[in-house]
């Protein structure tokens, strides 16, 4: 490889990249990868808090600050924010977004993407929009090495009794990352989305339950060109498959 390793993580809303991967963005991070995100929207249809820590008019830029805060603790690149609409991104042209990803990729110069797969991890649209468009940008970009998604597998779903994720079969999880070594770091990421908070039932929940979901991340490698420059399976070798 002849580019220090760059991750690009492609995702739809500020928080999509604490609560799910953001224990292993840190820890890639720690490891002397440049790891850079792009979020499609600001989030605007989200919570505000409960109770409410900003107005509806607010939130957009409260949420920004939010995405900032997580990205700084995580250690990773500030993010690059798109102005899509939430709730609405699959209603729209995906082409112009699709061109600013494969820009976002052609500036960042990723050998690895990560974004959400075709089921959303929740079946949000605008989950899967951006993974579809992800994935058409990871087609005509030629120098990225592999396309990973964020993924739960069926296992863990069933042990949590989590019916709303939708959850793989195990033997599709190409990558299982423990992240307890950054678990007050990912913890730290989270609570950054201090709107979004009251949104997750995990966030209340007893700490052995949160460590079950969160204390481990888990990836599908969902398209692949050039293994021979995916980092991310290096890195984490032992701890997948």
């Amino acid at each position: 490889m002849n580019e220090s390793p760059t991750l690009l993580a492609v995702f739809a809303h500020p928080d999509d990249e604490s609560f799910r991967p953001g224990g292993t963005l840190a820890l890639l991070a720690r490891r002397g990868v440049r790891v850079h995100l792009l979020t499609a929207t600001h989030g605007e249809a989200g919570s505000c808090g409960d109770p409410p820590l900003c107005s509806v008019k607010e939130l957009p830029a409260v949420r920004e600050g939010e995405l900032r805060c997580a990205c700084a603790i995580l250690g990773i690149e500030p993010p690059r924010l798109l102005d899509y609409c939430d709730g609405h991104l699959s209603e729209t042209d995906l082409d112009p977004l699709i061109m600013q990803i494969c820009q976002a990729m052609s500036a960042t110069r990723p050998q690895v993407v990560l974004t959400f797969g075709p089921d959303g991890l929740s079946g949000h649209p605008d989950h899967i929009a951006i993974g579809e468009c992800a994935l058409k940008a990871f087609h005509r970009v030629e120098q990225v090495a592999a396309l990973y998604t964020v993924a739960v597998p069926q296992s863990l779903a069933t042990r949590l009794g989590m019916t709303q994720v939708r959850a793989i079969p195990d033997g599709e999880i190409a990558l299982t990352v423990d992240v307890s070594a950054v678990w007050d770091v990912k913890l730290a990421a989270i609570r950054c989305h201090a709107t979004q908070l009251s949104s997750s039932p995990l966030m209340r929940a007893p700490i052995e339950r949160q460590k079950l979901f969160f204390g481990t991340e888990y990836f599908a490698r969902y398209a692949v060109r050039h293994s021979e420059n995916d980092f991310l399976d290096k890195l984490f070798q032992g701890q997948g498959r």
